[in-house]
């Protein structure tokens, strides 16, 4: 019980997660090996923490990052191969990046081997680059720095003939972006509390004001972005608790509250005594399903629940698992345990006294109740073990479920009253199965369709799904008129009220999907359906395109036309960011706003366009080494504004301050005008 409440208390710590830099998802450490006076191997050793993974060495173009090795110097000495991994890696397709990848959590070694050349000569200078995701946001790729020193490489040989040496700077591995070559003309400014070894002409102190920090000024506009809780476990146990009260209506569970709550009020002549033993039947009601919860979290452990998400294997398991949930509640068959089972806690009952009697009353509750509540905790486990919400997901699942399950057994010993007024068993319980077993039918079919994006069987494209879709709540509406009728199902000869309105939602849901068989985005099924481009069929133009992604020259521009900016720190591989431009940009008073209004800017922090020379800063007394475009506009984001988590939306007059709090991911279109009006009405008051 102890570890019960433990876990409890875990779980709400949790939930104050916040969108604020995150710094600690992957550690590092390196050695040397020595294994001749020639040869030498330089480890890597990366602990990925929690539910991160690191990508591995080689991906497919226009992914994420993969780590590789990064060589600023060498001299006396040269590489031999390249980076290569103590361990296989985890292949699987990635919906947020809609490709196959490698990648490796908790702990993994790299290895790359050097020849000595020249021990009088030797200097390696340079870092490992990498990338880390979770699935709920991607860091932009960072850089272990390293320097490698004469005296880490154990016995060194003679030099070896000159015809072997290498030139003072090495061919830059694969998938590495090439120094010193033609690139765009990238620097930084100088700015007084960020340092950088780089020197900077004047034009660049003219812009230094523009990239000094503002996190002061964000949040003292009491910022939500910079410390916005992630609701997603709360959500969780919402969405359990509500799984709770509608296994409650069912035909193997409402009969039972009377009987049992009856049960315990003869029970004993001291009512005190009868309502402590029904709280103590709830608490057990409780402790059952929340240790099933953590069962399924320690068999599967955190980095097997973070994979279930994406395998296409599970996913096609997981759509089978809700078509036979569905098929039973339809009425085909019914999902019932050993009838031993029940047998044998029903004598552990008899024969135990006091809590433990109890208790065992309880898990007879959950096994009787199995072939209606069966399916609903299976989903809800599904839905949790597959959400991004961490290991604890099922079993705060489980205990909304089980709050809902106790909460009347409770409440009517308390209130005995209460048992007159409840409504009498019937064929209206059954309805609810069926309708349960339609909206089973529609959420198989996401997990289908993740395992057909994986494969590319392009069996289940965008206008399929909806089609399904549209069909189920078609028929779901259909049902709840009374035109169609299932076995268990009784006459039905008059529409109940409650059956009419619920038609009319399930009618109109199937209507409004209707218009996304020709591109519309359907904002509130986007987390469903699959991705637009799987759509042959597509009309839709309303796209937002922003008019700079260089931050100097889009201030510039501003300053020339007079307007607002909007600084948009996005990604490639930033799948939230896609969720935004597909829900809320699209929008026309939004779409008006960004186009007319403001000058968009955005920087993509994930953008490997290599500069024209490394810029060293000093963040966090260490020095790191910003080689690519991507770095140059993560590094901005850290240091002007305190963030890196992507999308992150700060409006800025001319001068780089901001004009209002700063904005992250958040569909609700009303607030983002809100945010974007709010923002102008400064602008004009600086004025």
């Amino acid at each position: 019980m102890r570890s019960i409440f433990f876990a409890l208390g875990l779980l709400l710590s949790t939930v104050g997660l916040s969108a604020q830099i995150v710094r600690d998802a992957v550690s590092w450490t390196r050695s040397v090996e020595d294994k001749s006076p020639t040869e030498k191997v330089l480890v890597f050793t990366a602990q990925v923490k929690g539910e991160w993974h690191l990508y591995g060495t080689d991906l497919p173009k226009g992914g994420p990052t993969p780590t590789h090795l990064l060589v600023d110097k060498i001299s006396g000495a040269e590489l031999v191969g390249g980076l290569v991994a103590s361990q296989k890696p985890i292949e699987k397709f990635d919906p947020n990046f809609e490709m196959t990848l490698r990648f490796y959590s908790g702990k993994v070694s790299f290895r790359q081997k050097i020849r000595i050349t020249d021990p009088n000569k030797f200097a390696l200078v340079g870092a490992v680059r990498y990338m880390v995701c979770n699935d709920e946001q991607c860091l932009p790729p960072t850089n272990f720095e390293f320097t490698i020193q004469p005296k880490e490489l154990g016995k060194l040989g003679e030099s070896v003939p000159a015809a072997q040496t290498t030139t003072e700077t090495a061919e830059t591995p694969a998938g590495a972006p090439a120094l010193g070559e033609a690139q765009p003309s990238d620097s930084l400014p100088a700015v007084a509390e960020a340092t950088t070894s780089v020197a900077t002409d004047s034009a660049q102190t003219a812009v230094s004001d523009l990239w000094a920090p503002v996190i002061p000024e964000l949040k003292a506009y009491g910022d939500k972005a910079l410390n916005q809780a992630d609701g997603s476990l709360w959500m969780l146990l919402l969405g359990g608790f509500l799984g709770g009260l509608v296994a409650l209506v069912t035909p193997c569970v409402w009969p039972m509250i009377p009987m049992t709550v009856s049960f315990f009020l003869k029970r004993t002549s001291d009512r005190k005594k009868s309502i402590r033993d029904a709280l103590i039947y709830g608490l057990g009601i409780i402790v059952i399903y929340v240790s099933l919860g953590l069962i399924v979290s320690a068999i599967f452990g955190p980095a097997t629940l973070n994979d279930l998400a994406t395998n296409a294997y599970f996913n096609v398991a997981f759509f089978l698992l809700l078509v036979i949930f569905a098929i039973s509640f339809f009425g085909a068959f019914e999902l019932v345990l050993p009838s031993s089972w029940t047998t044998k806690m029903d004598q552990k009952a008899d024969s135990a006294s006091g809590f433990i009697s109890i208790f065992f009353m309880a898990f007879t509750l959950a096994l009787v109740s199995f072939s209606c509540t069966g399916p609903i905790i299976g989903t809800l486990l599904v839905q949790a073990a597959t959400s991004s919400t961490g290991i604890l997901a099922p079993a705060v699942g489980m205990l909304g479920f089980a709050l809902a399950l106790a909460l009347p057994f409770t409440l009517f010993a308390i209130f005995p009253n209460l048992l007159q007024s409840m409504p009498k068993s019937g064929g209206w319980m059954n309805s609810v199965k069926v309708v349960l077993a339609f909206i089973e039918l529609a959420l198989a079919l996401k997990f289908l369709s993740i395992a057909d994006l994986a494969y590319g069987w392009r069996i289940l494209d965008r206008e399929v799904f909806l089609s399904l879709w549209i069909v189920i709540f078609i028929l779901l509406g259909l049902y709840l008129l009374g035109k169609i009728r299932f076995p268990h199902d009784s006459p039905q000869e008059k529409t109940p009220i409650p059956a009419l309105f619920l038609a009319i939602v399930s009618f109109s849901f199937a209507v409004y999907m209707m218009p996304g068989l020709v591109g519309a985005p359907l904002r509130a099924i986007s987390a469903f359906a699959p991705p637009l481009r799987t759509q042959d069929l597509n009309l839709y133009n309303g796209e937002v395109h922003a008019k700079f992604d260089d931050y100097d020259a889009g201030m510039a521009y501003a300053r020339q036309v007079g307007k607002p900016v909007v600084i948009d720190f996005s990604g490639y591989g930033c799948v939230n960011c896609r969720k935004m431009e597909a829900s809320v940009w699209i929008d026309p008073n939004v779409k008006s706003l960004l186009e007319n209004d403001y000058v968009l800017i955005t920087l993509m922090v994930d953008e490997k366009t290599p500069l024209k020379e490394p810029i060293e800063v000093q963040e966090n007394g260490e020095t790191v080494k910003l080689r690519t475009v991507g770095d140059k506009w993560s590094y901005f984001q850290r240091m002007k504004f305190g963030a890196n988590a992507q999308p992150f939306y700060v409006l800025l007059d001319h001068e780089g301050k901001p004009l209002g709090p700063s904005r992250a991911y958040d569909e609700d279109v009303p607030a983002y005008i809100k945010f974007l009006k709010a923002g102008l009405s400064e602008f004009e008051q600086r004025k």
